[in-house]
Protein backbone atom coordinates (compact mmCIF):
# COMPACT_ATOMS: atom_id res chain seq x y z
CA UNK A 1 0.00 0.00 0.00
CA UNK A 2 1.20 3.48 -0.82
CA UNK A 3 0.85 5.66 2.32
CA UNK A 4 1.42 9.41 2.29
CA UNK A 5 1.80 11.53 5.39
CA UNK A 6 3.85 14.37 6.81
CA UNK A 7 6.63 13.39 9.16
CA UNK A 8 8.50 16.05 11.08
CA UNK A 9 7.23 18.66 8.65
CA UNK A 10 8.17 16.93 5.42
CA UNK A 11 5.99 15.00 3.00
CA UNK A 12 6.80 11.29 2.88
CA UNK A 13 5.48 8.39 0.89
CA UNK A 14 6.10 4.74 1.70
CA UNK A 15 5.05 1.58 -0.09
CA UNK A 16 4.56 -0.98 2.68
CA UNK A 17 2.01 -3.60 3.74
CA UNK A 18 -1.00 -1.69 5.16
CA UNK A 19 -0.86 -3.40 8.55
CA UNK A 20 2.83 -2.64 9.09
CA UNK A 21 3.29 -0.97 12.44
CA UNK A 22 4.00 2.74 12.27
CA UNK A 23 6.95 2.17 14.61
CA UNK A 24 8.56 -0.21 12.12
CA UNK A 25 7.95 2.14 9.19
CA UNK A 26 9.50 5.04 11.10
CA UNK A 27 12.55 3.04 12.15
CA UNK A 28 13.13 0.84 9.09
CA UNK A 29 11.81 2.82 6.13
CA UNK A 30 12.42 6.40 7.29
CA UNK A 31 15.46 5.63 9.49
CA UNK A 32 14.00 7.63 12.39
CA UNK A 33 15.29 5.51 15.25
CA UNK A 34 14.53 7.83 18.17
CA UNK A 35 11.25 6.07 18.89
CA UNK A 36 12.10 2.86 20.71
CA UNK A 37 10.38 -0.50 20.95
CA UNK A 38 10.22 -1.40 24.60
CA UNK A 39 7.37 -3.88 24.69
CA UNK A 40 5.60 -3.88 21.32
CA UNK A 41 2.26 -4.03 23.14
CA UNK A 42 1.46 -0.40 23.98
CA UNK A 43 2.37 -0.84 27.63
CA UNK A 44 5.63 1.10 27.99
CA UNK A 45 5.32 4.29 25.91
CA UNK A 46 8.90 4.18 24.56
CA UNK A 47 7.53 4.42 21.00
CA UNK A 48 5.30 7.46 21.61
CA UNK A 49 4.96 9.88 18.71
CA UNK A 50 2.44 12.61 18.01
CA UNK A 51 -0.14 12.00 15.32
CA UNK A 52 -2.12 15.13 14.47
CA UNK A 53 -1.04 16.54 17.84
CA UNK A 54 -2.03 13.57 19.98
CA UNK A 55 0.51 11.41 21.82
CA UNK A 56 0.13 7.87 20.45
CA UNK A 57 2.09 4.65 20.88
CA UNK A 58 3.36 3.92 17.40
CA UNK A 59 3.71 0.17 18.02
CA UNK A 60 -0.10 -0.05 18.09
CA UNK A 61 -0.82 1.97 14.95
CA UNK A 62 -1.09 0.26 11.55
CA UNK A 63 0.52 2.55 8.99
CA UNK A 64 -2.66 2.53 6.89
CA UNK A 65 -4.26 4.66 9.62
CA UNK A 66 -1.82 7.54 9.18
CA UNK A 67 -2.46 8.20 5.49
CA UNK A 68 -2.82 11.98 5.27
CA UNK A 69 -1.83 12.54 8.89
CA UNK A 70 0.88 14.71 10.38
CA UNK A 71 3.39 12.84 12.54
CA UNK A 72 6.07 14.26 14.82
CA UNK A 73 8.76 12.00 16.22
CA UNK A 74 11.41 12.85 18.79
CA UNK A 75 13.69 13.81 15.89
CA UNK A 76 11.17 16.47 14.86
CA UNK A 77 10.34 17.72 18.35
CA UNK A 78 13.44 19.86 18.66
CA UNK A 79 14.46 19.98 15.03
CA UNK A 80 14.85 23.75 14.64
CA UNK A 81 15.04 24.80 18.29
CA UNK A 82 15.53 22.44 21.21
CA UNK A 83 12.13 21.93 22.82
CA UNK A 84 11.94 23.22 26.41
CA UNK A 85 10.98 19.78 27.73
CA UNK A 86 14.18 18.33 26.25
CA UNK A 87 16.27 21.02 27.96
CA UNK A 88 14.40 20.56 31.25
CA UNK A 89 14.85 16.77 31.14
CA UNK A 90 18.61 17.30 31.01
CA UNK A 91 18.64 20.04 33.64
CA UNK A 92 16.50 18.07 36.11
CA UNK A 93 18.09 14.66 35.57
CA UNK A 94 14.96 13.21 33.96
CA UNK A 95 16.96 11.49 31.23
CA UNK A 96 19.01 8.56 32.41
CA UNK A 97 19.40 5.36 30.35
CA UNK A 98 17.52 6.94 27.42
CA UNK A 99 15.18 4.14 26.39
CA UNK A 100 12.03 5.83 27.69
CA UNK A 101 13.18 9.43 27.23
CA UNK A 102 11.87 9.98 23.66
CA UNK A 103 8.41 8.74 24.61
CA UNK A 104 8.37 10.76 27.82
CA UNK A 105 9.36 13.90 25.90
CA UNK A 106 6.66 13.32 23.28
CA UNK A 107 3.95 12.80 25.93
CA UNK A 108 5.17 15.85 27.86
CA UNK A 109 5.21 18.02 24.72
CA UNK A 110 1.61 17.03 23.95
CA UNK A 111 0.61 18.00 27.51
CA UNK A 112 2.46 21.32 27.32
CA UNK A 113 0.72 22.21 24.08
CA UNK A 114 -2.67 21.71 25.76
CA UNK A 115 -1.61 23.13 29.12
CA UNK A 116 1.58 25.22 29.26
CA UNK A 117 1.53 25.31 33.09
CA UNK A 118 0.57 21.81 34.27
CA UNK A 119 0.31 20.87 37.91
CA UNK A 120 2.37 17.96 39.19
CA UNK A 121 -0.76 15.79 39.15
CA UNK A 122 -1.58 16.77 35.55
CA UNK A 123 1.99 15.92 34.55
CA UNK A 124 1.74 12.52 36.26
CA UNK A 125 -1.54 11.75 34.49
CA UNK A 126 -0.13 12.79 31.09
CA UNK A 127 2.92 10.55 31.61
CA UNK A 128 0.98 7.58 32.99
CA UNK A 129 1.43 5.56 29.78
CA UNK A 130 5.22 5.89 29.87
CA UNK A 131 7.23 3.45 31.95
CA UNK A 132 10.70 4.26 33.27
CA UNK A 133 12.90 1.98 35.36
CA UNK A 134 15.63 4.50 36.13
CA UNK A 135 14.24 7.79 37.41
CA UNK A 136 11.39 7.01 39.77
CA UNK A 137 9.49 9.70 37.79
CA UNK A 138 10.10 12.51 40.32
CA UNK A 139 12.79 14.14 38.17
CA UNK A 140 10.70 13.66 35.03
CA UNK A 141 7.71 15.40 36.64
CA UNK A 142 10.06 18.16 37.86
CA UNK A 143 11.25 18.62 34.28
CA UNK A 144 7.75 18.74 32.80
CA UNK A 145 6.55 21.26 35.37
CA UNK A 146 9.65 23.42 34.78
CA UNK A 147 9.00 23.46 31.02
CA UNK A 148 6.88 25.92 29.14
CA UNK A 149 5.41 25.18 25.74
CA UNK A 150 7.33 27.07 23.06
CA UNK A 151 5.51 29.67 21.02
CA UNK A 152 3.78 28.13 18.02
CA UNK A 153 4.33 24.50 19.11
Amino acid sequence: MNVRFRCNGRAVEVDVPPMSRLLDVLREELRLTGSKEGCGEGECGACTVRIDGEAVMSCLVPVCQVDGASIVTIEGLGASVVHPVQTAMLQHGGAQCGICTPGLCMSAAALLERNPHPSREEARVALAGNLCRCTGYQKVVDAVCASLAPEGS
